[in-house]
């Protein structure tokens, strides 16, 4: 079986790879991204609106262009970062301290590398419900990459299912792409997104049903409506259900970070609700309890793609400083001070907690 050998590989090519791969590259390591789809960039290259945050991370500037800049370092990078687009990374073997990877669906091959940035990003939740299964049931993802990447509505009329950010976001997207949104669910009492994105929505007649979900889909072959509910205190459903006609059903309902590499890599993991799934613990390097791995973005927690580039940021220095390279380590203290100042404010009270039950001083203790 071929094998390709590199000192960093960096697992995913979204915010916090293509930071993690860029600040390594610059310190003069040589790194390889796999990234399992059709080109680099991630989320980035679907989100149109205009990030938050300070200079550092781009406030002001949207998400596609973000992934311009990020692109135009690594090319300047040139044979310092490898690229593999459609490469999915399969699995971690530690007994040979290798990967196997396939490229599409025809090429399989090892990987061996010296230090590993795992930056798997996440995968949507599905929520269950009768006819779910319709053709018309999309995730956020979906309707973002139709909309986006390929310059295709998904239909006439769509009922959101999530008053998250990426709910609110996609919804103000269909709105402005001409797509009518018949409503935005939410089983909270709150919105669970920024205010400044539900005003937007709100603004163009779109209402937010709070306490209220989905029962079922309607329809024939394809979606052609849904049942919806008012939920009580318990969030049981009510008595309380109508129809909404719609031919499409978006379903917002979180993300939950991809982490099978870890695992096979035997770092220490913890199931922490406020990072919404099973993450590694790590130290300020962002260095697992294996310490040929770091992890960064959403596959260390569920953020915003600010942070991630961030912790990618720090992944890849530390990695780089692991080989031995000469590092400035102010840089590092650096980034977290703008981690720190993007966690802050009552917006980041449940990340900071988050954070705080998987952050280790050192490996150590």
């Amino acid at each position: 079986m071929k094998e390709i050998k590199t000192d960093i590989l960096v697992i995913g090519g979204g915010p916090a790879g293509l930071s993690a791969a860029a600040e390594a590259s610059s310190m003069g390591a040589h790194v390889m991204i796999a990234e399992s789809g059709l080109r680099l960039g991630g989320q980035l290259v679907k989100q149109t609106h205009k990030f938050f945050g300070s200079k550092d991370e781009y406030a002001g500037t949207r998400g596609y262009r973000i992934a311009d800049i990020l692109l135009g370092e690594i090319d300047r990078a040139g044979e310092g970062v490898s690229v593999l687009t459609n490469t999915t990374v399969t699995g971690y073997y530690p007994e040979d301290h290798a990967f196997i990877a396939m490229k599409g669906e025809e090429s399989c091959f090892r990987i061996t590398a010296k230090k590993t940035v795992v930056a798997t990003g996440a995968q949507e939740r599905i929520i269950p419900f009768p006819n779910n299964d319709l053709p018309g049931v999309y995730g956020a993802g979906a309707v973002q990459t139709l909309m986006n990447v390929y310059g295709v509505t998904p239909g006439r009329r769509v009922l959101m299912v999530g008053a998250g950010n990426i709910g609110l976001i996609v919804s103000y997207q269909l709105l402005q792409s001409g797509v009518e949104v018949a409503a935005v669910l939410e089983a909270a009492p709150m919105i669970g997104g920024y205010w400044v994105h539900a005003a937007k929505i709100r603004r163009l007649g779109t209402p937010i049903l709070l306490r209220h979900s989905i029962k079922e889909a309607t329809g024939g072959t394809v979606v052609d409506g849904a049942v919806i509910v008012e939920l009580d205190d318990n969030f049981s459903p009510t008595n309380a259900e109508r129809r909404i006609e719609c031919d499409v059903i978006c379903l917002a309902v979180g993300l939950s970070p991809t982490t099978e590499i870890l695992f096979q890599a035997g770092c220490e993991m913890r199931y922490i609700p406020q990072l919404c799934g099973h993450v590694p613990e790590r130290d300020r390097a962002m260095r697992t309890s294996n310490p040929d791995f770091w992890a960064a973005g959403d596959a260390s927690g569920i953020e915003e793609a600010s942070a991630a580039m961030v912790e990618g940021r720090i992944a890849g220095f530390c990695a780089a400083h692991s080989l031995g390279l000469p590092v400035d380590m102010k840089r590092l203290d650096e980034y977290w001070a703008r981690l720190d100042s993007l966690r802050a404010g009552e917006a980041g009270t449940k990340i900071r907690s988050g954070i705080g039950r998987v952050l280790r001083e050192s490996w150590e203790d």
